[in-house]
């Protein structure tokens, strides 16, 4: 039915770009329509429309998308999920973006597969509160560390801790159970799962926070012989996360 498809809207509505953005995601099953790259238009068809989630460059003509959350989350009761792309990756807008209500950052150019899951992911989602705080401190934690967003490796090291902590039996083989897991989520061979985790923390390693990282493995991120095999990193988030959890009560 046509009410229960996901709604998306897309602030671009040029032939190349946000006409064939939303001509894939239609071909996908979601409802996806555009409108011009302009502040105004889109608060007013966010207002009159209702869409489950927003596509949006980081800057418009008049406005820019930080100023269009705050005026969306002021004027509607259930705001959307915004998804905000920007031809640069910079890690301190992309705090900016999420720390003021933004779902995800991606930065150009970007696997369209990869944004149809992610529009999945965040329209419509049902979660529990806690289920949000966990989502949370796993994302901030990833972050911290230095991986950065807009790489697949992040959203399958995101995938693997957060599944691992709601079932820690994916741990005890992670070349035939986390890895294929993950692989499934984002329609991908778990070889792929594999290299690009690897490659998300040998960035951390390399060009992550050193300080936060000692934190964490006990070691300096400069000793490149104890940068952490896959399943150790994975493993020792999982572990303190659970711990975490564990003390407050919620598992």
């Amino acid at each position: 039915m046509e009410n229960d498809r996901i709604k998306v809207l897309i602030g671009d509505d040029t032939a190349n770009n946000g006409i064939r953005l939303a001509s894939m995601l239609r071909e996908k099953g979601i409802y996806a329509y555009t409108r011009k790259r302009d502040g105004k238009a889109l608060f007013d068809s966010i207002l009159k429309d209702s869409p489950d989630v927003v596509i949006s460059d980081l800057s418009f003509p008049d406005s820019d998308a930080i100023i269009l959350m705050k005026e969306i989350q002021k004027a509607s009761k259930e705001p959307p999920a915004f998804i905000v792309v920007s031809d640069i990756y910079n890690s301190f807008i992309e705090r900016q973006v999420i720390e003021n209500g933004a779902a995800y950052f991606f930065a150009q150019p970007y696997d369209t597969n990869e944004l149809e899951k992610i529009v999945r992911g965040v329209a419509h989602k049902k979660v529990s509160k806690q289920s949000n705080d966990v989502e949370m401190m796993v994302t901030d934690v990833i972050r911290n560390l230095g991986v950065p967003a807009h790489i697949k490796g992040y959203h399958y090291l995101r995938c693997a801790i957060l599944n691992s902590i709601r079932d820690f039996t994916l741990m005890e083989c992670v070349t035939k159970q986390l890895y294929p897991f993950v692989a499934r989520q984002y329609n991908t061979t778990s070889s792929r799962v594999e290299r690009a985790i690897r490659h998300a923390i040998e960035i951390a390693w390399d060009r992550g926070n050193s300080e936060e990282i000692s934190n964490y493995f006990g070691y300096r991120a400069d000793n490149y012989r104890c940068r952490p095999t896959n399943s150790e990193f994975i493993a020792l988030i999982t572990d303190k996360m659970r711990l975490q959890l564990k003390n407050a009560g919620e598992i």
